[in-house]
């Protein structure tokens, strides 16, 4: 039984002005979360209304089954992208993610989810071109219903105190593409035949572009260049960062004999700044040393920091990398198993 008080309005448009007034939206249309439309995205999950999945202690917030299902409702999902929004609702409320911290910070961190596995071509989520932007009901809507279970659940019109936020608020969910480098999930101690979402707190995508390197190194510059700008979040702190290669950049590096591990070693050696730099910009404040040209301080604290992914359309050599919030010590990225957070195969 739905335990969520029953609104009846004259029609569906009335009822989305309904949404608007009360200030339930994201400040697009909801699809009207009728208790058929409720039921049906439980019964993909197999899930009662009134079972636990999540919560925000800090808040005193709960996430229920039945709470998802209305927001994933209002987001224009189907029922078969709800084990992929049950999953990511478990990911994020996960103790190392830390969702309180991110959530409520003036950096204005999106959630980015990314999908690995069968179902993202089960439920025709995109990888391909524009796979960072809006076009794919998959990836639009997942990533719509977990900002409005924040919305509505979660407490974000209270505690988020983003200063500009990010257009990636709305929605940031894409699917990895397959190639022949080793999944994200893969990475993360998954079986390659199992699907998974990846849960990061991050800055919104920072695009990368090198169309003229005939070097793999080159391009790898380019993008540690872009991941270690003195006015980045991650450049003082401890943070993880995702970094999504285009096709054509990946078919380079693939080519010249690069995986994912040693670009992720490279760009870890080579996305730094000088203490000499970050003294002059402020960052560090502390009068200058003689050997501060000499130490330097990485974008991300290791190799295995970096969420290295390949996305995006065959044509234009344009990547991307995504800083993560504040610390990884106080917010991680988080992959979980979406048939042990639903049942789901």
């Amino acid at each position: 039984m739905l335990r969520a008080e029953k609104i009846e309005r004259e029609n569906s448009l009335d009822a989305i002005e309904f949404y608007f007034q009360k200030g339930w939206t994201d400040g697009l249309p909801i699809v009207p979360p009728t208790e058929e439309r409720i039921y049906e995205m439980l019964a993909s999950v197999k899930m009662s209304p009134d079972t636990i999945v999540g919560s925000i202690p800090e808040r005193g917030r709960v996430f229920t089954a039945e709470l998802v299902a209305i927001n994933a409702v209002m987001a224009g999902c189907l029922p078969g992208y709800f084990p992929v929004v049950m999953a990511a609702a478990q990911a994020i409320s996960e103790p190392d993610f830390g969702l309180h911290g991110p959530s409520a910070s003036t950096h204005g961190a999106a959630i980015m989810i990314a999908v690995n596995g069968p179902i993202t071509k089960q439920i025709g989520l995109n990888d391909g071109a524009n796979a960072l932007g809006p076009g794919n009901r998959a990836n639009a809507t997942i990533g719509r219903a977990i900002r409005l279970l924040m919305i509505n659940a979660g407490g974000s019109p209270e505690f988020d105190r983003s200063t500009l936020g990010t257009p990636a608020k709305y929605s940031f969910c894409f699917a990895e593409k397959d190639t022949d480098w080793e999944p994200l999930h893969v990475q993360r101690g998954f079986r390659i035949e199992e699907s998974t979402v990846t849960v990061f707190a991050c800055e919104g995508p920072n695009q990368i572009q090198n169309h003229s390197a005939l070097r793999s190194e080159n391009i790898l510059r380019t993008m540690a260049d872009r991941m270690s700008p003195l006015g980045s979040f991650n450049i003082a702190s401890e943070t993880e960062m995702a970094v999504i290669l285009c096709p054509e950049h990946y078919q380079h590096l693939n080519k010249d004999g690069w995986t994912k591990e040693t670009v992720q070693q490279f760009l870890y050696e080579h996305a730094a700044r000088t203490v000499s730099e970050m003294k002059k910009g402020g960052i560090i404040v502390e009068p200058l040393l003689p050997n501060d040209d000499k130490v330097y301080k990485h974008a991300v604290p290791s190799p295995d920091h970096i969420l290295l992914m390949v996305a995006g359309g065959e044509a234009g050599r344009f990547s991307a990398c995504m800083p993560g919030w504040f610390s990884y010590k106080q917010s991680k990225a988080i992959t979980k198993s979406i048939k042990a957070a639903t049942g789901f195969t």
